[in-house]
């Protein structure tokens, strides 16, 4: 299983919100460099880079920002916040990122992204964020009728890398991930899954693998010590 260390972005600082809420925001560092050197440093082989600044306006913000930690870190990284064109795909994978992360489009415009995906081989993920049963886009900042299920095998038969499924109501709360959630999904289509929110402990990510879950990014728990890279990747079956 991929494990995937977060750097969300927010005012230049590396942050953390709660349940996706600007209001309940806490600053781990003022420099994203350095924690992108940090995590790869204890092994991380892949990361997860959000503009929350991004995502809330709906276009790239912290583009400078996002091509530093992409040369820091030298490892590839998946970016997601605010990339709603095909210009700013186009930006995202100048800046070095080695894969985007399309939410609200791609829930809004099924024939879209079924271009984006022809056009940029490889290279388009889909974010399936939940909110109480319901997709939301926007930043997380509006929910759909869509519910996640609907979404994902919509996009079944598109040629991904990856869903990138988010509970929104675990993200970084440290309460433990929705295991059941992620279990329908990794039934509901065949592709990988890699699960977003709420994990906390190495038992959860032992829980995730068993579930069938094709990667695990992890957010608030590495940032207050809950749980050690270095730890996560003496597990069987973790890089």
């Amino acid at each position: 299983m991929l494990i995937l260390p977060a750097i969300d972005i927010r005012g230049g600082c590396c942050v953390r919100l709660r349940q996706g809420d600007y209001s309940r925001e806490t600053v781990f560092n003022t420099d994203p460099l350095a924690v992108a050197r940090e995590w790869v440093a204890q092994g991380a082989r892949f990361l997860h880079v959000v503009d929350l600044d991004g995502a809330r306006e709906g276009r790239p913000v912290n583009t400078e920002i996002v091509r530093n930690i992409v040369q820091a870190a030298g490892v590839p990284c998946q970016l997601g916040g605010g990339l709603r064109s095909e210009e700013n795909i186009a930006l995202a994978l100048g800046l070095g990122i080695d894969r985007v992360v399309i939410g609200t489009r791609a829930a809004q415009a099924p024939g879209w992204i079924e271009e984006m995906c022809r056009r940029f081989p490889g290279k388009i993920a889909v974010g399936v964020d939940a909110r109480d049963g319901r997709v939301a886009t926007q930043g997380w900042l509006e929910v759909s009728e869509l519910t996640p299920l609907e979404l994902a095998r919509r996009l079944a038969s598109l040629p991904l890398p990856a869903l990138v499924y988010t509970d929104i109501s675990r993200d970084g709360v440290l309460a433990g991930p929705n295991l059941g959630a992620m279990r329908e999904m990794v039934a509901a289509v065949d592709l990988p899954v890699i699960a977003s929110g709420g994990v906390t402990t190495i038992d959860d990510i032992r829980a995730l693998a068993g579930a069938g879950i094709a990667g695990c990014i992890i957010g608030r728990a590495l940032y207050e010590g809950k749980i050690h890279l270095t730890e996560v990747f003496q597990l069987e079956g973790m890089e």
